[in-house]
């Protein structure tokens, strides 16, 4: 696992790089993203260099890895619209070719098509990862099971908390979602993880220098061969 701490500007940047060079040389490339404010600077760059030439979606594919149970895609708290607004309205991708789970009709037998989904496209070359406060990456919440694939997860207090601001009150925030599993994250080729702010510094230190132990999901991804960490001042304090 690598970190690399900057400014928030800074490692959208140098995510963004990675991006560009991955689909410069893998224009078909299978990419795995994630929602919240953390990945916004990141998305910003992403349409400042398609915008500007410098990379394309037209051929990529993309796989999100969460959705709130009970949401249309039009919900304007939903992860679709979500990544309609930040990004795909914004570049070259073909909407087809972007794929979040269906928080409407939402069965075992849904999620363990999106991983059949996934694996028949070729699995995901770069997955986007945040990190919550309680160390969950998608909505795989602390005491999990390591061997999860895509399925539907009951929301904790703490999470529903974090993402209230998002909502009118608590009482609107969905109480479960449709989520990858910690295995169906673990199956990428490489990821990527944001973290910013002083609200994720424990958790980064969990994952990055913590025992592998599920009280933080995220800890898992040191066993993982090609993770890139990268945090502002504030989320690495403590590592």
């Amino acid at each position: 696992m690598k970190l690399i701490c900057d400014t928030v500007e800074s490692c959208a940047r140098l995510a963004a790089a990675r991006y560009q060079r991955l689909l410069n040389e893998k224009p078909d490339a299978v990419l795995g993203l994630a929602t919240g404010s953390t990945p916004e600077p990141l998305y910003r760059e992403l349409i400042r260099l398609n915008k500007a030439g410098a990379l394309s979606f037209a051929r990529a594919a993309t796989y999100n890895l969460d959705e709130y149970v009970g949401l249309r895609g039009d919900h304007p708290q939903s992860y679709r619209y979500f990544m309609d607004d930040r990004l795909f309205d914004h570049v070259d991708i073909k909407k087809e070719n972007t794929h979040v789970p269906d928080g409407l009709h939402t069965t075992a037998e849904n999620a363990a098509d999106y991983d059949q989904a996934i694996a028949a496209a070729g699995g995901i070359d770069l997955q986007l990862l945040g990190i919550g406060p309680n160390g969950h990456i998608g909505f795989n919440e602390p005491g999990g099971p390591w061997n999860s694939r895509t399925h539907i997860a009951d929301l904790s207090d703490s999470t529903r908390q974090a993402n209230k601001r998002f909502f009118s009150s608590i009482d609107d925030v969905p109480t479960q979602a449709i989520s990858m599993g910690i295995m169906t994250i673990m199956h990428a080729r490489s990821i990527l993880v944001l973290a910013f702010g002083p609200a994720k510094a424990q958790a980064v230190a969990a994952m990055v220098k913590g025992p592998v132990d599920p009280a933080c999901p995220a800890s898992i991804l040191q066993l993982h061969p090609d993770v890139t960490v990268f945090a502002d001042e504030e989320a690495a304090a403590l590592v």
